[in-house]
Parts: structure tokens; sequence; C-alpha cells
């Protein structure tokens, strides 16, 4: 009898085909959620993204093995439930490493020359002659880049700064990064150092219940009043209240955003109206090629994670060893 797969994402049709040579798929819309609960009681995996899959969910799915996230975050899931029920969660965390770091840096660009205003000023009618010093923006090359969370994604970026733009980079982690240190020469520092010290803030951490609001008024207050925060990582590992009082004061210099506590951006948030503010839809692994490659990555975690053959992308591997 051939596994039952639920695929509450869609998914490009070689990566439906896939599924679909080792496992019945059924395909549902996330967006009914009744219809989603109903289908992963009879399921034996899952695959998808940006649902937030919760215990309550779980509950009478008896044959569920394993379920499978399009993305390398993996806060939509109760781990240590999955864990306690002997759900094998996979993810996707090698193949979005570049695109991600592409966009973090186009954030950085973006903000610190004020592309996106000045692009839109320009579309306005307003470019009549040369410009003067109330439009000029700020250099990248040979600034100081801190990083707060040195991994896959943070080491892409810091690549990117050390090697094409000469620039100095300050990391925070759990652990010293020997490669970025011996290769782009990133040096370990404490949080507070590199706040006072970087001209470019990059949140580059997982959402945890010890990075929810990491970056509150208190880390805002120590960055440089020339400084940019740029955020690519989770919304809520900002308190945006924060941010958006910190960029109104003059705190900080400006910020360039792809994640945000509540997403979409509701149309009255605050943001919307800065000049010195770069806003993006969370696009960081957004490319056509990278969306697939996570797609196929997923569903191939998925069927090896049926046939108990998965060795890479486990979030919770204590699963495999019982």
């Amino acid at each position: 009898m051939k596994n039952r797969i639920v695929a509450y994402k869609p998914l490009p049709a070689d990566v439906l085909a896939f599924l679909r040579e080792h496992a019945d798929v059924i395909e549902v819309d996330a967006a009914r959620h009744d219809a989603l609960v109903a289908a992963l009681r009879e399921a034996d995996g899952a695959i998808g993204a940006s649902v937030k899959i919760t215990p309550a969910m779980l509950e009478g799915a008896q044959r569920l093995k394993a379920l499978s996230t399009i993305s390398v975050g993996f806060d939509n899931f109760d781990v240590p439930d999955l864990t306690r029920r002997g759900i094998v969660l996979a993810h996707t965390p090698d193949v979005l490493t570049e695109s991600t770091a592409d966009t973090v840096f186009s954030l950085i660009l973006a903000t610190a020359r004020r592309v996106v205003e000045l692009a839109q000023w320009v579309k306005a009618g307003h470019w009549s002659g040369s410009i003067g010093p109330e439009h000029y923006g700020t250099d990248v090359q040979g600034k100081t880049l801190g990083i707060v969370g040195l991994g896959r994604i943070g080491g892409a970026v810091a690549r990117r700064a050390a090697l094409g733009f000469n620039m100095r980079v300050l990391y925070t982690n759990r652990s010293a990064n020997e490669q970025a240190e011996r290769d782009y020469g990133a040096r370990r520092v404490a949080l507070d150092e590199l706040l006072a010290a970087s001209d470019f803030v990059c949140l580059q951490v997982p959402l945890t219940a010890d990075t929810r609001h990491l970056m509150g008024a208190a880390q805002f207050r120590q960055m440089k009043r020339s400084a940019i925060f740029i955020n690519a990582s989770r919304g809520a590992t900002v308190d945006e209240a924060a941010l958006i009082d910190a960029l109104c004061a003059g705190t900080i210099h400006g910020a360039g955003l792809d994640v945000f506590e509540e997403e979409p951006l509701p149309a009255t948030s605050p943001l919307l109206a800065m000049a010195n503010v770069v806003a993006l839809p969370h696009i960081g692994s957004a490319t056509h090629e990278t969306r697939h490659a996570m797609a196929r990555c997923a569903a191939e975690n998925l069927v090896a994670a049926l046939a108990g053959t998965l060795a890479n992308n486990v979030v919770n591997r204590e699963v495999l060893a019982r």
C-alpha cells in the first residue's frame, strides 16, 4: 500500500509528479483549515509552507510520520510536540542560502544609496537638474558590517561584504565561525560591541524564544545614529514598535526590511510612509530557480523520511534515533 501525502502548498508540476511516483498525493488548499486537518488525519506525510501547523491540528493523525517544510525556518511548527509524537520534521536549509544573501545585500545597497526612494522621485517627474546633498546616500565600500547570527546565510553575506565591498565584518554567534574568520577576516565580538561599531547591522537569526524581540529600544540606542539596520530573518526577532520609534527619532539612519511582525505589512504601518525605509514583501528566497529547488529538496526530504532513509535536513534528529 502506497503512502499518502498531503500537499498544502501548490507545487511545480515536475515536483508533484516526483511525489506521485512514490505516494498517493492529496492536494489541499491550506486556506480551508478544516479540510487540511481532515486530510492530515489520513496522511503518512505532508509538504508545504507558510502555514502554522499546531498540535491541535495533528490530533487524530495517527499515521503521520513526517512533515517537510519548503523553507529553512521552522517556527510554524511546535518541534517538541512533533518529537513527542515521533514525527520527523525536515526543512531546506542549503538551497536558498545564496539567493537570500543576495536579497540581504540588495537591502544594504538599496537603503544606503536610497535606490527605491530616488527611483520613485524620478518616476514622479521631480528630476529637473543635477542632484544635491539632500539626495546623497552613504558609501557601502569599506564600511563595517555587523552580522548577528553567522550561519549559512550570514556567512554568505559576509563573503559578499568582505570580498566584494572590502567591508570589515564583525559578528555574534553561539559558536565561532572559523571559515568566516579565516577567509573573510570576520571577528567575533559581543553584541554590544557589534552594535556600537557597525555602520550596517544585519540580523540573521532564526525565530526562537531566545531571539524574539532580540532587537529592541535598548539595542537601537546602542547603534550609531548613522547606522542602517537590515532584517531578512524573521519579523518577530525585532520589536517593530521600537524600530519605528528609533527611525522617527533619528536614533538610527534607516532600515532595509524583508520581514515584519505582521505579514503582509498592514497598509496603516508607519514604516510605509518613511523615506528612509526599504520594505520588501518577504522575498528572501523568491527566485524561480531557488523556489523550485526548495520544493524539489522538500519533496526528496519527505520521500526519504517516509522510507526511513533521510539523514540530512532534519530539524528534530532525536526522532531518527528511536
